[in-house]
């Protein structure tokens, strides 16, 4: 039966006493009741809960919030923000997990992505990051109701959830936008920068890969403070560019990971940083200008790419649905020693692996990084090395 076969078929607000199975891709436990599949949230493995439907289009499955639990896990524990629950806040999926369990979930949903789309058996585990699980995100964009009020969106909707703080972020940097009135319907764009001051739409000051970053507001980076100089040096070590020669930065923002590989080809030798953004090519042409062999193409990465010249090291990190056969095929074609690929979504990632594999590329090495607690989302690295 598909997702759309029986529209007639809605259990929505039915409460439904369930066993949670095994962790799903997305932050869900799976469950089964009455022949049908339920993607839990709010549960853990093994646990007895009772589940309210929040979303069933009348397929195979629907989805589902746990409203109480019957059987506990040893891996629960109370979630330390009130708005973490079953109709709540839809950023945070794990908050009621220990934060040693929340990797081993997020280590198992990887290594499953990586078997069963790309065909590889993976020893790696989730890396902790310093910092611990609350605190740690740099950027928030808070949403606007109706009436004014600053909060954050509901799971898998648009409705805004009003809040009083949240704990991911560092303490004092929210509280006070939460009680101000905003523009109905706009956006509040928040960032702490590496100076430690607060930016309300307004530029920002970032530090990674031993440099000083003058970001526009909105411009991509990363919200964990320790993860651009986690990725820099998996990239410094497995990109390994060769004096003199030819670098491709795909998707490369205002050009972090070209700063590291301008460093390793050397003044004789040229890197191409692709990106589609016209703020973060102006503000990487900034950042980089004393590495003259680092420039910048500004536009869509399929199109640009083109025009290349052939490279000996590629570093990509694409948006959450990956590389996808085009670009895939477009980098091999080029015939480059080593592919360096951020993915911050294992799916794509396991089903990128197996495009790789097609075209004479295997998977030699994968890191991945716990850069986002509370949530089931992850920050992966893989390398590519050809047959």
């Amino acid at each position: 039966m598909t997702r759309s076969a029986d529209r007639t078929l809605d259990w929505t607000d039915r409460v439904l006493e369930v066993e949670a199975g095994a962790v799903a891709h997305g932050g869900h436990c799976v469950a089964r009741h009455e022949g049908r599949v339920l993607f839990v949230r709010h549960a853990l493995p093994g646990e007895t809960v009772r589940a309210v439907v929040t979303d069933d289009q009348g397929g195979s499955f629907c989805l589902a919030d746990a409203i109480s639990v019957l059987v506990a896990s040893p891996d629960r524990v109370e979630a330390p923000c009130p708005w973490a629950r079953a109709g709540g806040c839809g950023g945070c999926d794990f908050q009621h997990v220990s934060p040693e369990a929340q990797r081993a979930l997020k280590t198992t949903v990887l290594r499953e992505q990586l078997s069963r789309l790309g065909g590889v058996e993976s020893e790696v585990s989730v890396e902790e990051l310093p910092g611990g699980a609350l605190g740690w995100r740099q950027r928030i964009r808070l949403a606007v109701d109706d009436e004014g009020r600053a909060g954050l969106r509901a799971h898998h909707s648009h409705e805004v959830v009003p809040i009083a703080d949240c704990l991911l972020a560092p303490s004092g940097m929210l509280p006070d936008l939460l009680e101000r009135s905003w523009p109905a319907g706009s956006h509040v764009e928040v960032a702490v920068d590496a100076t430690g001051e607060r930016r309300i739409g307004t530029r920002s000051r970032q530090r990674a890969a031993g440099r000083e970053w003058d970001l526009s507001p909105g411009a991509f980076w990363q919200v964990h403070p320790h993860l651009a100089d986690a990725l820099v040096g998996v990239v410094r070590e497995w990109a390994a560019a060769p004096s003199g020669g030819t670098a491709w930065d795909l998707y490369g923002g205002v050009g972090l990971f070209a700063a590291v590989l301008g460093e390793q080809v050397g003044p004789t030798g040229s890197v191409a940083v692709v990106e589609s953004s016209p703020a973060a090519v102006a503000d990487g042409k900034r950042a980089l200008a004393d590495l003259p062999q680092v420039w910048f193409r500004e536009g869509r990465v399929e199109q640009v790419v083109k025009g290349l010249p052939d490279p000996s090291v590629v570093v990509a990190d694409p948006p959450r649905k990956g590389l996808q056969k085009q670009m895939v095929a477009a980098i091999c074609d080029r015939a480059p020693e080593r592919v360096v690929y951020v993915a911050c979504d294992p799916a794509s990632l396991g089903r990128d692996v197996t495009l790789f594999a097609a075209r004479g590329y295997g998977l030699a090495e994968v890191r991945s990084f716990d850069a986002f607690p509370m949530t089931h989302h992850m920050e992966s690295v893989a390398l590519f090395t050809r047959s």
